[in-house]
């Protein structure tokens, strides 16, 4: 049984840093890409990280460019978000999605309906 589950969020100052977790099981597969979403109240899903099985290639939205760092331990395997300078904006629940058979950040930032997600830790940057 496929299980993806998020940890590390919050309530965090502006200017703050979290470090957000994702641990999946139940592949088959040892290596398989990871991705970073975020939902704000009233607003669509928005990516924002992304990390290859390949190569261990990053992506980013523009808008965590700089701040926010994703990195993977495949011996667990489990994949990090760390987030730096946070600001009131990153306030989301952020949640992350990964499949065995197909590549997640190939359509990065788009998150794909087939895609398997935890249910997400919550984010809170205010003062």
């Amino acid at each position: 049984q496929v299980q993806v589950m998020e940890s590390g969020g919050g309530l965090v100052q502006p200017g703050g840093s979290l470090r957000l977790s994702c641990a999946a099981s139940g592949f088959t597969a040892d290596y398989y890409d990871i991705g970073w979403f975020r939902q704000a109240p009233g607003k669509d899903p928005e990516g924002v990280s992304c990390i290859s099985k390949s190569d261990g290639s990053t992506y980013y939205a523009d808008s965590v460019k700089g701040r926010f760092t994703i990195s993977r331990d495949n011996a667990k395997p489990t994949a990090y978000l760390q987030m730096n300078d946070l600001k009131p904006e990153d306030t989301a629940v952020y949640f992350c999605a990964t499949h065995p058979h197909r590549l997640v950040c190939s359509i990065f930032p788009e998150l794909d309906d087939d895609d398997y997600r935890g249910q997400g830790t919550q984010v809170t940057v205010s003062s």
